[in-house]
Formats: C-alpha cells, structure tokens, sequence
C-alpha cells in the first residue's frame, strides 16, 4: 500500500497501469513509457496501410500524427503536457510574426531558455529527483525541432543558395509552415517522447508520400540510371523494423540481467572505493556503464523501429540493391562497441542530436566552433553538475586523442597486423576514457563525482594533459604542426549528412 502511495504521489500522468507497476515492480513513468511506444508501433503499421498518402490527404495524416502524440505526453506527464505545447505554440508565434532575419535568434533563444528553467526546477525544486513527472526528454526533443526548422527556415528565405553549404541547400526551408504541418513535425506520435529528431523537409516529403520515391529519384541522378534505382519498387520496411525489434528484445534481456547486476552507484560506495584494488574499481567501472548502455540501446532502437513501421527513415539501396531505413536511426550499436576513438563514439551515439549540434551550431560559429558546440549540448541536456563534468573531462581527452592520431598512427601502418595491435590498444583506450568520461553524467551530483575521480586518481585526467604537453613539445621542432589539419578540429567535426547526395548503404547510419 505505501509504495502505491509513492508511485502515485510522484507521478502526474496516468495511474491506469499502476496494478502492472506494482506487479513487475517498475516505476509507473518507465510503465507509462513502454506502453504508450508499444501502442505507437502498432499505430505506426496502421498508419502506413490504412492512412497512407494514396488514400489519406496531407492533413489527415498530420492531424491523426498530432493528435496520437498529443495523447501520449497527456498520459504519460499529465498536466505536465501544458509546459510542451506552450514551448511549441510559443515557438511557431515567432516563426510567423518575427523577422524572417532573426527567427533563428529568437527561437534558439527561446526554447534553450525555456528548457533550461525547465530543468534547473527538476535540480533545485526536486533536489536532484529523476521523477515520473520528467517531462523534459519531450521538451529536449522539441527544443532540436524548433530551433532547426528556425535556422533552415532562415537558409531558405534570407541566404542566397551560393552562400550554403551543400547539406544547408538540402534542408532548406523556402517557405513558412502552417500550423498543422508545424504541430504535426513537432508533436506527432512517432517521435515525441524519445525522438529522434528529423529534417523538416524529410518529415513533410514522408507525409506527403514523397519520402522513398524522391530519395529513390536522387540515387537515380546521382548513379546515372546504371544501377536501376529508378525502376526499384517502393520497399517495404517490415525486415528492417523486424530486426530492430529483435534487437530491442536482446537489450531488454540485457538491461534486466545486466544492468541491475552491475549498478553505477556502487561505484561510489564507501566500502567498495576504501577496500577494493584500484584495477577491480577500474573493471568494475568498465563493466557497470558497459551494462548501462542496453537501456538506451533500446529506447532509441524501438523509437527507430516505429518510425520505420510507418514508413519513415528510408535512407537508400546500396550497389547490391540491400535497402537501408537508417536516414534517421539515432544510434549505431556496432560503431559504438568497436569505436577506436573519442570521436567515432559521439559520432555513433545519439546520432540526431549530433546533426542538430552541427546544423544549428557547428556549421555556423564564426569561431571556436568545438568550445561552442560543447557549450550548447551542455545546456541542452540540462543543468546537472555531473553533465559538466563530464563535457569539460572531454577537453583534455579529445585534444589527447587528436596529438596521439597526428604523431603516432602513422607508426602503425606499415601492416596489417601491426595496424590491428594499434587498433586493439585505441579500442581499450577509447572504451576506459568514455567509461571515464561519463560517470558523472550517471551519477550527476557533485559529491559522488569527486568521489569517484578520486578513488580513480584523476588518471585519465592527468594522463590526457601530459599527452597533450609531450606530444606537442615534440611536434613543435618539425615545423610542420599544421601540415595535418586539412578539416575542422574536433568531435562534432562535419557530419556525414552534411553530404549532398545519399550515401547508400545498408549499415547503421554510415558514418564518413
């Protein structure tokens, strides 16, 4: 009785599953969650067969998008949802009435603010409290919708096309929205809760009944026709969503056995730092956000899944005619698990949220584009010390990663073996830094921070800073420093989507 008491009393959406809450003993948020995507999936199917372009206007398709999503944020936040629509509504006033020269301003201004008072109540109102009544994972997925058809918005209408990038031309909007279709991108069904974030452009096509034919039509142009992509049916998504779906199951299984066999907190717990060897800590700590990482695995990957049922995500074919539904997946489990740097793992986690990063900011600050963009995903996750911690940990490591690539891979390429210990070693390396790295992101105070830095001895810290120290003292005398810095430094350096045409291929989001 008193944990259904608890439950209730920190949760402002629906108690309808509570009696599954207490029987498989999760949080009622997390309950909430799970159903409401499992109810999208199927929406998602039926959407695609019974409301699809050749039988459903536009607007249809738009309102029953709207309205399914609206319906989710209602049960799983309550009177929460207001919080997400004011940010929403507020948003399209300015894209509408503002100056088509500072809409972009005004929106990132806007809805970066708003998020962030948003989330520094959960810090100082909830003392730190991850509470059912979370809503601002919606609100961070708005947040990247808003600001980019803003930006994309000011590309079409007020850039001339000589001026943009090629990607720039690509997405660009050249014309305002209308309520429906800004409300449909922003709240629909597929990607309210969890995202991922999508093009304005992309999202209109696939609403449209454009989607595949026109991504189909640019293979066409850009292959010349020798491949046939021209004459390739629509394809169905069904063996994509399948296998995501097969891959939701395993992190499932994962994040039951896993996760709650290795949890982070421990850590930090007194005994264990006070009487464990440091190399136990070290693997321990290796192994806990190992068994971390399944619950995101499956979040983005049903989120992918249900996107792709609806006939959403269509990337490419590939020279073998293998079809990709990866354009909007938002993650690579396979790039991450075998990244062999710093920036292979952010370019494979989070995938979206990168390209928002580099649309909105990377692309266009007219200096220190890296500081700027770590600044701007600082603020967007939120305002938890332990996100800080970790994005200013990353600083040193990036820039010790950089000095190790430019004066030492070369060393390692005469062979393929000797290539494979290089890779091996940066393997480990990279895996123990983001351990590293992201600990405070889990555990977000300040106090179990230090903590945990200290029982590890600040190793990767200092290690970073003399790596940087020494291999740039060594670098100096050849004179040569900046013979290797053909590209823009750093870890959201260009996306591939930055590319003008599609890339074809039937891996996770092909990265470079």
């Amino acid at each position: 009785k008193f944990k259904n008491i608890d439950i209730s009393f920190k949760t402002t959406g629906s108690k309808w599953l509570l009696p599954v809450s207490d029987f498989c003993g999760f949080p009622l948020d997390q309950v909430n969650f799970l159903a409401c995507q499992v109810f999208a999936l199927g929406a998602a199917f039926w959407f695609r067969l019974y409301l699809s372009p050749q039988f459903s206007s536009p607007v249809v398709r738009h309102a029953v998008a709207t309205l399914f999503g609206l319906s989710f944020v209602i049960f799983c936040f309550g009177w929460y949802a207001v919080h997400i629509s004011v940010l929403v509504m507020v948003c399209y006033r300015i894209l509408v009435t503002a100056d088509i020269h500072n809409i972009h301003r005004y929106t990132m201004i806007m809805a970066v603010s708003y998020l962030a008072v948003c989330q520094v109540s959960r810090v100082f109102i909830y003392n730190y409290g991850i509470l059912s009544t979370d809503f601002s994972g919606p609100l961070m997925i708005i947040t990247q919708k808003t600001t980019m058809l803003a930006f994309q918005m000011h590309d079409g209408m007020c850039k001339k096309r000589e001026d943009l990038t090629s990607a720039q031309r690509l997405h660009a909007v050249d014309s305002k929205p209308s309520l429906i279709e800004y409300l449909s991108y922003n709240l629909n069904f597929l990607s309210i809760l969890v995202g991922p974030c999508s093009h304005y452009k992309d999202y209109i096509d696939f609403i449209e009944g454009r989607h595949v034919q026109r991504r189909l039509r640019r293979l066409s142009a850009s292959n010349t026709g020798q491949n046939g992509y021209d004459k390739v049916p629509e394809p169905s998504p069904m063996a994509a969503v399948t296998r995501k779906l097969l891959i939701c199951a395993v992190c499932m299984v994962l994040f039951l056995t896993l996760t709650k066999a290795f949890p982070v907190t421990y850590n930090v717990d007194s005994h264990f730092v006070n009487e464990a060897p440091f190399l136990t800590r070290l693997t321990y700590a290796f192994l806990s956000i190992q068994a971390a990482r399944p619950k995101f695995y499956f979040a983005w990957t049903l989120a992918d899944a249900i996107n792709n049922a609806a006939g959403y995500g269509f990337k490419g074919v590939d020279e073998a005619g293998q079809v990709s539904w990866d354009l909007i997946s938002n993650i690579s489990i396979w790039g991450i698990e075998t990244a062999t740097s710093f920036k292979k793992f952010i370019d494979h986690w989070n995938i979206q949220t990168v390209v928002w990063l580099k649309t909105v900011c990377y692309d266009r600050a007219p200096r220190y584009p890296t500081a700027l963009t770590f600044i701007l995903s600082a603020l967007w996750h939120g305002v938890y010390p332990g996100y800080y911690f970790t994005f200013i940990t990353a600083i040193p490591i990036t820039l010790a990663a950089r000095a190790v690539r430019k004066n030492v891979r070369q060393y390692f390429l005469s062979s393929y073996p000797v290539k494979l210990v290089y890779d091996v070693v940066t393997w480990a390396a990279t895996q123990l830094c983001i351990c590293y790295t992201v600990m405070p992101f889990l555990l977000l105070a300040v106090e179990p921070t230090m903590q945990y830095y200290r029982s590890m001895y600040f190793h990767i810290h200092i290690i970073s800073i003399l790596t940087v120290i020494v291999l740039s003292q060594s670098h100096k005398p050849g004179g040569s420093s900046s013979s290797n810095n053909g590209t823009k430094p750093g870890p959201y350096d260009p996306h591939p989507q930055a590319q003008p045409q599609l890339q074809p291929s039937n891996n996770n989001v092909k990265r470079k």
